[in-house]
């Protein structure tokens, strides 16, 4: 791809990048930073689920689009030329909706996805397809549950009201969840190995639900659960669409690089 033109005037190529993860923050950045990636003009669309977003280098734009076919309304009407999937594993309707917008709209789209976790020697894993499968997985008996899914996800807990469960999530619950036993904490990731076992330790953890989203900022839990025999119940990720998928950001650099040298 060379650069796009307008009415004989060549212009910077346009790249949106579709965020939410730390590795979008990053790739805005490592785009943006003096003296790097200024032949693109790069925007950062985030979904607003999280109420008060960490600091983006890129010019935002917050909100849905109206599925796919406002999605591809948007690339076509801002002249976007790439568009990077950098949304959190988990966000299937996203990613399947900005495949079908590229092909509307034309637009080539490289998927950027972290690796998922990999249980290791010592690991609990209890696997789990679904959130509410993973909450059955619980069992009957009464357990104490680290619950690390996301405040959007947690009212598949109130199909088990036996549980004492401590809810960890960026922004608050609400409404809070309708459960006898259950403690929310607001924090924000990475957390180090060494106080998830602090945490686990103090409330008597004997359970885990977690989310397989892969990285390294919140698999400090993982780590705590192996070294303290604690079982881990492990959703896995669903499915997303068969487009080009690459795990690092050196992938996307050479995936742009590709479609307009010289450029980066």
């Amino acid at each position: 791809m060379t650069s796009p033109s307008s009415g004989g005037q060549s212009r910077r190529p346009r790249l949106m990048i579709l965020g939410g993860t730390g590795e979008a923050r990053e790739l805005a950045a490592r785009l943006t930073a003096p003296g790097e990636g200024k032949g693109f003009d790069v925007s950062l669309s985030l979904a607003g689920r999280t109420r008060n977003p960490l600091d983006l280098a890129a010019p935002v734009r917050t909100g849905g689009f109206g599925g796919a076919e406002g999605l591809a309304a948007h690339l076509k009407a801002e002249r976007i030329d790439l568009l990077v999937d950098a949304t959190h594993p988990f966000a299937a309707v996203m990613a399947h909706n900005a495949a079908e917008a590229a092909r509307r709209a034309g637009v080539p789209l490289l998927a950027l996805v972290r690796p998922p976790w990999q249980p290791c020697a010592g690991d609990r894993w209890t696997h789990a397809d679904t959130i509410p499968e993973a909450v059955a997985q619980l069992g009957d008996r009464p357990r104490r549950v680290l619950v690390a899914l996301g405040r959007n996800e947690v009212r598949a807990l109130e199909a088990a009201p036996r549980h004492h469960y401590l809810v960890r999530s960026i922004d608050p619950v609400d409404p809070p969840l309708a459960l006898p036993s259950v403690r929310t904490i607001e924090a924000r990731g990475p957390f180090e190995e060494a106080e998830e076992r602090e945490l686990l330790n103090g409330n008597g953890i004997d359970a885990v639900l977690s989310k397989n989203s892969g990285g390294t900022a919140t698999y400090g839990k993982i780590a705590a659960a192996r070294a303290l025999g604690i079982e881990v119940i492990m959703v896995a990720r669903p499915a997303r669409p068969e487009v080009e998928t690459v795990g690092t950001l050196e992938d996307v650099a050479a995936w742009l690089d590709a479609r307009c040298p010289g450029v980066l």
